[in-house]
C-alpha cells in the first residue's frame, strides 16, 4: 500500500477518492495547471485529510482523475541543476498545526492541506514547498506558548526523532513518522511541487540527546555528533525531500563573521563540503539543491561549496537590477544568485503592493525564461497574516491565537481575512501567468 493510503486508513478515512466541488469552485487554471486561490487558509485547515487528497486528484495536472492514489509518483523533472531558477516557498508548518488547549501537533498534516493552494511548477522551472520545522525544538516542542515568550525553531534537538509539533505521534503504530513524510513529499510532487525542509548549522543552536535521555551541546569537532548531523539529513532525503534550506550558510567556514547572528561555532568550509557531497552521493540524488541563506558576490565559493543559490544579494524592488542579473548569470547553471520577496526575519509592516511588486519582479525579470533566477518567498507573501505578527516572530515563538481552546479558531485569527483573500487572489493572478512559460 503506498503512504498515502496508508496515511487515510491511519486516519480513518476511506482511500477512493471523489471529485471535490469546492476546489472547482475555487480553481485557478493555466493551461493544465491548477491550483486554488482567493481563498483563506482557514478554508484548506478545516478540510479532512480526505477532502484534501479529493482537491489534489481534482487538480490533476494530467486531466485523468484516479480512484485511488497512484503508487508511482514521480517528481517534476528539471534536470539536475533545477535548484539555480526554482521559487522556493518556505511553509511555518509549525505555526499552522493544531494548537488544541496547550498541544501543538500535526504541523505536517496542516502542511499537507495547504498543498492544493500552493501553485504548481512551471513550464520552465519548478515551485518548491521548504517546511520550516523538522526535528524538535529545544524548549517546549509539542506545546505551544504565549507570544511574548521565546520557543524558537531555530533551537533542535537531534537524536530525539521528530517534533511533536509536526508528526502525528497518535497514529505512528499505523504509520511510521518516515512514511508520514513520504506521505506528504508523494502528495505535493503530484500537485507539480517539490519540497525540502530548513536546517540549522550552529553549533550552540543544536542540541543532542543521549541515550541517558541528558542533553548536550552539538560539537562539530566530535565525529559522532558529525555524523549523527549527516545521517540525520540523509534519511530525510530518502523520504523525498529534494531540498535543503541552511540557515547561516554565508558564513560556513568562517567567512563574514562580523555580520553573523547565530549562536556557536559553524562547520569549517570543508566539512560542509563533505556533507552536501555525502548527502547526493549516499542518496544516488545528483539533482538536489542546497539554498544557503544570504550570498555575496563571491559566487565561485559557495558554487564549490555544493549550493544551487543562494538569497538576500539582489535588489528585489528593482525589476530592472534583478533583469540585469539574471542576464548576467544566463550561463551559470550550477550556481547563481536568488531573488527575496521576504525571508524568515522578516518583521512585518510590508505594505500588500510591495510584496506583489516583489513576486511579480521574481517571476518575470529576465530576458527569457530559461534565465530566471531563483526565488525566496515565506508563507506570509502567499497568505497574509494578521496584523499584530509577522514570519520572524512565529520562527520565535509558537503562539496560539485561538480564543476558544480549539485549532479552528487559531487558523481563523492567525491570517489576515477579507483583505487577505483578495491579496491572495492577486497572487494567483501572477502565478497564472508564469506557468506556461
Amino acid at each position: 500500500m503506498n503512504t498515502v493510503n496508508k496515511f487515510l486508513k491511519a486516519l480513518n478515512e476511506d482511500i477512493f477518492l471523489n471529485e471535490d466541488t469546492w476546489t472547482k469552485e475555487h480553481q485557478f487554471i493555466s493551461g493544465m495547471r491548477k491550483w486554488v486561490a482567493d481563498i483563506v487558509p482557514v478554508e484548506l485547515l478545516t478540510r479532512s485529510a480526505k477532502d484534501t487528497v479529493n482537491s489534489l486528484m481534482t487538480l490533476n495536472q494530467d486531466g485523468n482523475f484516479y480512484e485511488t492514489f497512484p503508487n508511482e509518483i514521480l517528481t517534476p523533472d528539471y534536470g539536475d541543476n533545477w535548484g539555480v531558477s526554482a521559487n522556493y516557498i518556505e511553509i511555518n508548518n509549525r505555526a499552522i498545526a493544531e494548537m488544541d488547549k496547550k498541544c501543538c501537533r500535526n504541523g505536517l498534516l496542516s502542511a499537507i492541506k495547504l498543498l492544493p493552494a500552493i501553485p504548481p511548477s512551471a513550464k520552465s522551472w519548478a515551485n518548491c514547498v521548504i517546511l520550516s520545522q523538522i526535528f524538535p525544538n529545544i524548549y517546549g516542542d509539542g506545546y505551544h506558548k504565549p507570544a511574548n515568550e521565546e520557543n524558537s525553531i531555530y533551537g533542535i534537538k537531534l537524536n530525539s526523532g521528530f517534533s511533536r509539533n509536526i508528526i502525528d505521534l497518535s497514529i505512528e503504530d499505523k504509520i511510521t513518522p518516515f512514511e508520514q513524510f513520504r506521505a506528504f513529499n508523494d502528495l505535493a510532487n503530484f500537485h507539480g511541487l517539490k519540497t525540502g525542509f530548513r536546517t540549522v548549522i550552529s553549533a550552540d543552536q543544536i542540541k543532542v540527546v543521549q541515550p541517558d535521555g541528558g542533553d548536550v551541546t552539538f560539537d562539530w569537532n566530535n565525529d559522532k555528533h558529525f555524523n549523527l548531523f549527516l545521517n540525520s539529513h540523509i534519511e530525510l532525503i530518502e523520504t523525498g525531500f529534494e531540498a535543503i534550506f541552511i540557515d547561516s550558510a554565508k558564513h560556513i567556514g568562517g567567512y563574514d563573521m562580523e555580520n553573523y547572528t547565530g549562536v556557536g561555532a559553524l562547520p569549517t568550509y570543508e566539512q560542509m563540503q563533505y556533507i552536501i557531497h555525502e548527502i547526493r552521493s549516499r542518496t544516488g540524488n545528483t539533482h538536489l539543491s542546497f539554498v544557503g541563506e544570504k550570498s555575496s558576490d563571491d559566487f565561485a565559493r559557495y558554487e564549490n561549496l555544493g549550493l544551487n543559490t543562494g538569497t538576500g544579494y539582489i535588489d528585489p524592488n528593482d525589476f530592472h537590477t534583478v533583469r540585469d542579473r539574471a542576464i548576467s548569470h544566463k550561463y551559470s547553471k550550477n550556481y547563481s544568485p536568488g531573488v527575496e520577496v521576504s525571508n524568515d526575519n522578516d518583521m512585518g509592516g510590508r505594505s500588500y503592493e510591495e510584496r506583489l511588486h516583489r513576486i511579480n519582479n521574481s517571476l518575470f525579470a529576465y530576458e527569457y525564461p530559461s534565465d530566471k533566477l531563483a526565488s525566496f518567498m515565506q508563507m506570509e507573501d502567499l497568505f497574509p497574516l494578521r496584523y499584530d505578527t509577522n514570519t520572524h516572530h512565529l520562527m520565535m515563538s509558537n503562539p496560539s491565537y485561538s480564543t476558544d481552546g480549539t485549532a479552528e479558531s487559531h487558523w481563523y485569527n492567525l491570517f489576515a481575512h477579507s483583505d487577505g483573500r483578495e491579496y491572495n487572489k492577486k497572487v494567483g493572478e501572477l502565478f497564472s501567468h508564469t506557468l506556461n512559460l
